[in-house]
């Protein structure tokens, strides 16, 4: 059988850059496994999270903010590709493990509850007293626990690298960090998957914003960024009006976004001369990132979003509504183990109730949680 794995890795050596994450140095698993013939060790995590059941319900999850119904809604699932493409178009530009951003990308918002941040916020209030809860830290949770796809040990079993990433921006105290040791840089494919994320919601929300009625295309006028988006638009297709120019404008912002990341960060690298990706994680600051000029005017997007769409009337009725839900089923699933289902039933004896209760309800689609609010509650 052709050595394809070995040959793969020896690309690596070759076409990646010095600072990029190379497969054959991985930490490896928590659970010794031979090596696939095949995929590299990050090619094998992507297709272990893309098989796995927390991934599919990403379909099923709300994005960011509570929307009204839609037929064509953006959903976890739809955010996850959008990063996965973003986060691609950067790390192949500058270079890092593709494979490494992709599964990444896949990854990042497995631990996010139903209905969004309305979901988190409750889960947050409820879990304070019982050690917290965070989505990055549940998404590893799910990656190393709640999965089950061996007889000989809970969890997906991911490599070292790619379960570290998920923690992001956790803090160095939270019991998930203890197994990483000192907190250092993430490492470079890590933070362009977080400019990834950023930089989709920024451009979906906005459109979401339009199409949804939260604000019209006059009040973003006052956007340095849509200006100079709209601008880069009509020079590409000139003569355009109504949707389709809204369309080309949204379609360039976003480019404006990647492509600054990309030329920033690439300017970053070469001023650093990294000469491998453990040096580059004892950086004083990431390396990968906006220019200054763009920065302040994504800044200046982001305050826009949260005043004009997420706090818009309409999107509070939704999200009180969503709270609601997962705070009511909380309370009752805590107060009455016995509603839970029985593999969650034994998690209580394992990990306490509230743990096991809010594994439940962060696993749950929104759909899930409105069937369980009805059948549980009336």
């Amino acid at each position: 059988m052709p050595a394809i794995r070995e040959e793969k890795e020896e690309r690596e050596l070759l076409d990646l850059a010095p600072y990029a994450v190379k497969s054959r140095d991985s930490k490896g698993r928590r659970h010794a496994e031979s090596p696939d013939p095949f995929r590299t060790c990050f090619e094998r995590d992507r297709d272990r999270v893309i098989h796995c059941a927390a991934f599919r319900r990403l379909e099923a999850k709300t994005q960011v903010v509570v929307l009204p119904e839609s037929d064509y809604p953006r959903t976890r699932l739809t955010h996850t590709l959008e990063v996965g493409q973003v986060a691609r178009s950067i790390a192949t530009a500058l270079r890092l493990n593709e494979h490494f951003v992709e599964v990444l990308a896949l990854a990042h918002d497995l631990g996010h509850p139903p209905f969004g941040h309305a979901g988190e916020d409750v889960l947050k209030r409820k879990m304070a007293a019982h050690g917290g809860f965070a989505h990055n830290r549940q998404g590893l949770r799910i990656v190393d626990v709640l999965e089950k796809r061996h007889p000989a040990y809970d969890g997906l079993n991911l490599s070292f690298e790619t379960r570290e990433s998920l923690l992001k921006h956790e803090a160095q105290d939270v019991p998930e960090r203890a197994e990483f040791g000192v907190r250092r840089q993430a490492f470079l494919e890590a933070q362009v998957v977080d400019l990834a994320d950023s930089t989709a919601y920024d451009h979906h929300d906005l459109d979401d914003g339009l199409r949804e009625g939260a604000f019209a295309e006059s009040d973003l006028e006052k956007l340095t960024l849509w200006r100079r988006a709209r601008a880069a638009a009509d020079k590409e297709t000139p003569g355009l009006s109504g949707k389709m120019r809204i369309r080309r404008t949204t379609n360039a912002l976003i480019g404006i976004l990647i492509g600054d990341i990309t030329l920033t960060s690439a300017a970053h690298l070469k001023e650093a001369g990294f000469r491998s990706a453990d040096e580059a994680r004892q950086a004083p600051s990431p390396t990968i990132g906006h220019s200054q000029e763009i920065a302040a005017e994504v800044a200046e997007l982001e305050d826009f979003l949260f005043r004009s769409f997420y706090r818009h009337w309409r999107i509070n009725r939704a999200t009180s509504r969503a709270k609601r839900m997962v705070g009511e089923l909380f309370d009752a699933f805590t107060a009455n183990t016995t509603l839970l289902p029985p593999e969650f039933q034994a998690r209580c004896e394992v990990d306490g109730a509230p743990r096991a209760v809010c594994d439940y309800i962060a696993g749950m689609t929104d759909r899930y949680c409105r069937d369980e609010h009805r059948s549980v509650l009336g």
